[in-house]
């Protein structure tokens, strides 16, 4: 066993767990006074059932394999390991192992939860949390955990992929830390509950404003932070691969913010704060699939692309008239769409310019629209489900009054009596 890699792949996992938090900041920020321990909520619950659930069975689903006797399932689509329900079979660590396998269930495990997370930035001010919680721990269950096994669960031998989930193995599309499973997924899934949930009673371009913006940069700060452990971390290893992924993780978000703030001051006049922190985000989120595929050149131009385009993308919600919230299907959907099919065009040896073929264009777009469309469809019967039994929307009452009192019970600044 390598106890550097071990240590290696250990840091990288608090790192992406850390995300979590730094989302409950970002997200925070973001929305009203009134709704800010609300929404950090929603990111603190996920944390806390998806945690749970992906000990008992997430990481059965996700990363079982037919070569298992213990499999049940149909091999790369959808199975379950009864083997490592629990983590039971990864207990001991096997002869030649790089790391336990128990280090490599911890670093998924907050991808799982970090994902679903995400989602909740799109229904902010106006979800109940119980009902919240049930979504989480059911999308998590039949969208997450599967698309995770299609995506993350593979064999390499001898520097080749030779067995796993179908778009890793069989399709061969390029996702190196999640531009699919995690960031199309969640953006998609946000869609989603932002149309089943409608639009806030206050929703109209210009009228929410974000109630803390230093709550905003920290969040971003941090988010940037673990984002290192998110790509580099993907690598398992502490080679030159993950030095790649690690200047990608600098030179793309960089270039983002510029990209985002340059719209901003083109449309507005002026560039401001959070959207320097949203423009982060949006490179951050593109580079994740293609962090190990691309020069940190290529990296700049995906960040400068993809902040400019999600720095317009977000305006789609008034023009469509769908209220996600806080962005996720601007910055999520549209900058893991963007960082997924970049790598068709500029993937290195692999990509358009390099090989003078189509062919990893079309396995990219394959895998990016069938997992946006599988999470999209679910998301929204769950959602529907959801809100047509215990319902998932507030009063339109109580998000008037404030859903941090009528939910919670608690205020996120009671400053009369300090």
């Amino acid at each position: 066993m390598d106890q550097g890699n071990t240590a290696f792949v250990l840091i990288s996992a608090a790192l992406v767990l850390l995300m979590t938090p730094a989302l409950a900041f970002f997200y925070g920020g973001l929305v009203k006074a009134k709704s800010v321990v609300s929404m950090m909520m929603l990111s603190f619950g996920s944390l806390a059932l998806i945690g749970v659930l992906w000990v008992i069975y997430g990481y059965a689903i996700a990363f079982a394999n037919e070569g298992s006797p213990t499999f049940y399932g149909i091999d790369g689509i959808i199975g379950i390991d009864t083997a490592y329900i629990g983590l039971e079979g990864l207990l001991e660590t096997p002869e030649g192992a790089a790391f336990p396998p128990l280090a490599f269930a911890a670093f998924q495990a907050t991808f799982a939860i970090i994902t679903v997370a995400l989602i909740s930035g799109s229904i902010a001010d106006r979800a109940k949390f119980g009902a919240w919680l049930v979504f989480a721990g059911i999308w998590a269950t039949v969208v997450y955990f599967p698309v995770a096994s299609w995506v993350f669960n593979f064999t390499i031998v001898d520097g080749k992929i030779v067995d796993g989930g179908w778009i890793a193995y069989n399709l061969g599309a390029i996702d190196f830390a999640g531009g699919t499973a995690v960031h199309i997924n969640a953006g998609a899934a946000a869609l989603a509950l932002a149309l089943v949930l409608g639009k806030r009673i206050c929703f109209a371009k210009g009228v929410a404003k974000p109630h803390n913006v230093p709550l905003v940069l920290l969040g971003a700060g941090l988010l940037w932070f673990g984002w290192f452990g998110f790509n580099a971390g993907s690598e398992l290893a502490a080679d030159g691969i993950a030095s790649l992924a690690f200047i990608n993780t600098i030179a793309a978000p960089a270039a983002a913010v510029l990209g985002w703030l340059l719209i901003e001051r083109i449309k507005e006049g002026k560039a401001t704060s959070v959207g320097a922190a949203s423009g982060a985000v949006a490179g951050l989120v593109a580079i994740t699939p293609a962090c190990a595929n691309l020069t940190p050149m290529w990296a700049i131009v995906l960040g400068l692309v993809a902040g400019a385009v999600c720095a317009l993308a977000i305006e789609l919600k008034f023009t469509f008239g769908f209220d996600d919230s806080l962005d996720v299907v601007g910055i999520h959907l549209v900058g893991g769409l963007i960082g997924t099919l970049f790598l068709g065009f500029f993937a290195t040896d692999v990509g358009l310019l390099f090989s003078g073929s189509f062919d990893q264009l079309g396995k990219q777009a394959i895998a990016a629209f069938t997992v946006l469309i599988f999470s999209f469809v679910l998301s929204y019967i769950i959602g529907t489900i959801i809100e047509k039994t215990m319902g998932f929307r507030i009063k339109n009452e109580d998000e008037l009054a404030g859903i941090d009192t009528i939910v919670h019970g608690e205020e996120g600044y009671a400053l009369q009596d300090a």
